[in-house]
């Protein structure tokens, strides 16, 4: 990975530190020990000043924060840096896997700080701090999904811990509260709208603020919410609002609800509402590293987000690292649980004590190629991934086209209409079969693995026959193998009944948590990528507009980041078709009829470039035998428009 900077602030195991606090590579330290003691740790809240009024009752709003850091350095006069997960969910629906709620004693002090990271750093000499987003729990002003409230709740805590903000002991009182012991050095973790958040602190350049290990987070809300102007819910940010507040919040914040209905049409247009929510444009301001993590089958923060994000910040110079997993919406503590600990623990180290334990010089990148196989890159993606151009031809049969890198034949067309029965499972099943519901374009069988490293475009050149349109295109894997069942109940993991534990526990915080597997399933095929879009938006992505019935218009979809391999002796294949049942809202009826027409390309992240789909393809015509219908995963289910979990 590219080189990570070094600076920062604070020792918690002795040496000699750097003038900004953090460890010197000359005193030696590799890694942190669990020296100080957990059930004797100082664990106290704090309300923090955001410095806006979003709920508009004339004084600004406090957010509450709660803390658990080892008593023992504060006593020898020393500082320790800070990880930290700001969340709206404490309150309402729990954190991880067994969705762990925060409790608390009768003086209102915190007693059990949801998940493991309490328990495992705090003993290393990290504080954990626990940030309730403005609008749920026990913090003043109002949720705004994602917006200069969320984001503000949690960068005046980075501000707070390095000397800049203010903070209370409690919520309405003056007495201040001081974080003395902080260096001020801070990483933000989280999945999902944890992760978000920290995207969005990370996306203003505040100080301080170290490092960042997003987890299938979002990094553009109007992407979460529409693909290329097309719903992807029937209910807008709205509703989530609704979901995390707390009771009070709701009474005192529908001016904040209204505006959360009024700036975000159903129609997909791109409003300054998703502009203040869009954190990609302001990737040149991050100045923490980046950790992330994403599911490639996750169809609730779809990968799109990792993809954009991790491309801006490449642009920018940012120093990144990446896990990509097969799994949908997980936590790397359940689908890889000890390397997590191990690699999340070194790169705090490295990030937040300076200590220099190589993980700098470790690839990049950690991909699953089959459940619990992982592989590693120096960089990702592969400096050898080339754009590749591929276009589907007319086949034997309406619908049954092929994909190669040789151009269509002059006025070669294939025609579909909208099914809003059938889903891409459907459409997978029946590749080399005519169906009115789907074009499909497959390649000759490959006579060895092809890799796709990266984000890939399909510009369809389309024909409707209605005033208004979608589409759909998925990239499938066709031949068997063992994945992991992403669209079950787990997303791909089962939850077992034994317990193992992450450090230390007390009567009212446990360390030990359920130990998962991987849920797999064997299939004949695997769709290892999608996109959509409405035909409305062919000229401008924040706009959409009417369509003229028989009259052609070109758009380009963008389909989400993956890293696949395609086996030698399977076919890759392209499906075009409306948005899946599950997917995304249609347009009212009749269903649209679309013509593909010459024009339709797919441009696909290849390692090797051009030269090595044309060596693996030069075999013969794949066809399935007649009348089969291929197996894959069960159709995906409708997910709820909820960053955080959907089991």
């Amino acid at each position: 990975m590219a080189k990570v900077r070094t600076g920062g602030r604070g020792r918690p195991d002795g040496g000699r530190a750097d003038p900004d606090g953090r460890q010197s590579a000359a005193a030696g330290p590799k890694e942190s020990r669990p020296v100080y003691s957990y059930d004797n740790a100082i664990r106290e809240a704090v309300w923090v000043d955001t410095r806006i009024d979003g709920d508009a009752d004339g004084r600004t709003d406090r957010v509450a924060v709660d803390i658990v850091r080892p008593r023992e350095p504060a006593r020898q006069g020393r500082k320790i840096p800070v990880v930290m997960d700001a969340s709206p969910y404490y309150s309402c629906c729990g954190r991880g896997n067994e969705s762990q709620k925060k409790t608390y004693d009768a003086d209102g002090d915190p007693v059990r700080f949801p998940l493991y990271y309490d328990n495992y750093f705090v003993p290393r000499g990290y504080a954990f701090v626990a940030v309730d987003l403005a609008g749920t729990n026990r913090s003043d002003g109002c949720v705004d999904v994602g917006g200069p409230s969320d984001v503000q709740s949690a960068k005046a805590v980075v501000d707070w811990l390095n000397g800049r903000g203010k903070a209370y002991t409690s919520r309405t009182g003056g007495e201040r509260a001081k974080a003395g012991w902080s260096t001020g050095n801070t990483g933000m973790i989280g999945k999902s709208y944890d992760g978000t958040v920290a995207n969005g602190v990370a996306a203003t350049g505040v100080e301080g603020l170290r490092t960042i290990v997003p987890i299938g987070a979002i990094s553009s809300w109007y992407d979460y919410y529409f693909a290329q102007g097309a719903p992807l819910y029937d209910s807008g940010p709205e509703w989530l609002s609704d979901y995390v507040e707390s009771p009070e919040a709701r009474a005192r914040c529908q001016a904040v609800q209204k505006r959360l209905v009024d700036e975000a049409p159903r129609n997909g247009d791109f409003t300054r509402l998703w502009a203040e929510r869009d954190y990609v444009p302001d990737a040149d301001k991050v100045r923490a590293s980046v950790f992330a993590v994403h599911g490639m089958q996750d169809l609730n923060v779809r990968a799109k987000h990792f993809g954009q994000w991790w491309d801006a910040l490449a642009d920018a110079g940012v120093d990144r690292k990446i896990w990509l997993s097969q799994t949908g919406h997980v936590d790397p503590f359940d689908f890889r649980r000890g390397d997590w600990v191990k690699t999340l623990h070194r790169w705090f180290d490295h990030e937040l004590l300076g200590y220099d334990n190589g993980i700098d010089r470790e690839p990049m990148a950690d991909i699953e190629r089959a459940p619990d196989q992982w592989s590693t890159d120096k960089v990702w993606p592969p400096r050898s991934a080339g754009t590749t151009t591929l276009r589907p031809g007319k086949g034997s049969a309406p619908g049954v086209g092929t994909l190669s890198l040789k151009p269509a034949a002059r006025g070669a067309t294939e025609t579909f209409t909208d099914d809003p029965g059938l889903s891409e499972t459907d459409w997978a099943a029946q590749i080399d079969t005519s169906t009115p519901a789907k074009a499909g374009f497959t390649t000759k069988p490959l006579t060895r693995d092809l890799r796709l490293s990266g984000s890939s475009r399909v510009t369809v050149t389309a024909t409707p026959s209605t005033s208004t349109a979608h589409l759909s295109a998925v990239l499938v894997d066709l031949g068997p193998d063992t994945i992991r069942d992403y669209t079950a109940s787990g997303e791909g993991i089962t939850t077992l009944t034994d317990r193992t534990c992450w450090g230390p526990s007390t009567t009212g915080d446990s360390s030990c948590f359920k130990e998962t597997k991987a849920r797999t399933a064997n299939v004949d095929y695997t769709v290892f990528s999608r996109g959509w879009a409405d035909l409305g938006t062919y000229a401008d992505a924040d706009r959409g507009r009417p369509l003229t019935p028989g009259k052609r218009y070109t758009i380009t979809l963008d389909l989400h980041a993956s890293d696949h391999v395609v086996p030698a002796d399977t076919v890759l294949a392209l499906i075009v078709a409306a948005p899946t049942r599950a997917s995304s809202t249609r347009p009212p009826p009749p269903p649209p009829s679309v013509s593909t027409c010459p024009g339709t390309n797919a441009e696909l992240p290849v390692v090797g470039g051009a030269k090595a789909f044309a060596t693996a393809t030069a075999g013969s015509r794949w066809s399935a035998p007649p009348g089969a219908r291929l197996d894959g995963v069960a159709e995906p289910r409708s997910i709820r428009p909820v960053p955080g979990g959907t089991r």
